[in-house]
């Protein structure tokens, strides 16, 4: 509705998750790591949690894209399923269309594929979205895929991506034998106020803005504190300011702007006009670059404790194609 006012080619705040928009935080930039590597080195289980809209699908989309024809994958958006029809669902989703009643020969149908890509040298994952979602008798059978195995590694890989709720839900006692399989577990905290800027510039700039944003500083700062840092908030509060600001014929959107949009969203009875403490937001996108911060997380699996640890190393690696801050 607005992109021609605004000098847009696409809209900048969808709701769907697209790579193409992907912005690397820290956070971010560690899970796209993380995420590669255990698959790579086929870890078996890994485990990625935030809070609702900080992107994590996007990143799984991330993934499968960069790996492209290395590998085979299982992507169950909606594990509100028995566990007869996750198993199902994963079946038809790694391409297994001729699907027996028989658990047992279901198991052995998995077993040849994850033998097949292994002699292919492709790498076999199932990626559960939602997993918060997912029952203890339910996770507990994910947890018996991980018996797919050689003598030196997994077969199957498995990502659990959900709501910080998983981890609680892994922490429960008759869980102790998932959770003790998890090879790696990665969080993804809310943007700061300063990245909120750097991820509306980086969106803009996607969508074919030439130009800074049309966000006033004020505006910003508004948006920062109603979206509490989540992405998916942050898109549906800029979309609908956009909207009311093309409505008015505007060029700049102000604080009233967003002020107006949260009242109407019912984000914060804390929205008024009273005045507000100035911060300086940078002009341009908060991506890290390629030498950035060191990944935290990852840290303990480079015993000398060196500034850039190896895995930080492999990642930067040509062959694993994974988009930097040129091209995210």
């Amino acid at each position: 509705m607005y992109k021609t006012h605004f000098g847009l080619k696409i809209n900048p705040f969808n709701l769907t998750a697209d790579p193409a928009f992907l912005y690397l935080t820290e956070d971010h930039r560690e899970a796209l790591a993380g995420l590669v590597y255990a698959i790579h080195a086929r870890k078996g289980f890994v485990v990625l949690t935030s809070e609702a809209g900080m992107g994590k699908t996007t990143l799984l989309a991330t993934v499968l894209q960069r790996f492209q024809g290395q590998i085979h994958s299982s992507l169950i958006l909606n594990p509100a399923l028995t566990p007869n029809e996750f198993f199902e669902t994963a079946l038809l989703d790694f391409g297994i269309t001729d699907i027996p009643s028989s658990k047992a020969l279901r198991l052995a149908l998995l077993q040849q594929m994850l033998l097949r890509m292994r002699r292919e040298g492709r790498f076999a994952v199932l990626f559960v979205d939602e997993a918060h979602k997912l029952s203890s008798e339910l996770l507990e059978e994910v947890r018996l895929l991980s018996n797919f195995e050689e003598a030196d590694q997994k077969l199957l890989q498995v990502v659990l991506c959900g709501q910080k709720e998983l981890a609680a839900t892994l922490d429960r006692p008759e869980l102790w034998q998932l959770k003790q399989r998890v090879a790696l577990r990665l969080e993804i905290q809310p943007l700061h106020d300063a990245a909120v800027a750097g991820y509306i510039q980086h969106r803009w700039t996607k969508a074919g803005g030439t130009l800074p944003t049309p966000f006033r500083e004020d505006a910003v700062e508004r948006i920062a504190r109603a979206s509490s840092g989540i992405p998916r908030v942050i898109n549906v509060i800029c979309d609908n300011a956009l909207t009311s600001g093309f409505a008015d014929g505007a060029s700049a959107i102000t604080a009233n702007y967003v002020v107006k949009v949260c009242r109407e969203l019912r984000l914060g009875e804390h929205f008024t006009l009273a005045p507000m403490a100035q911060t300086s937001f940078p002009a341009g996108p908060q991506q890290l670059a390629v030498d950035g911060p060191i990944l935290r997380t990852l840290d303990r699996y480079d015993p000398a404790k060196r500034p850039v640890t190896g895995l930080s190393r492999w990642f930067r690696k040509p062959m694993i194609h994974i988009a930097t801050t040129e091209n995210v």
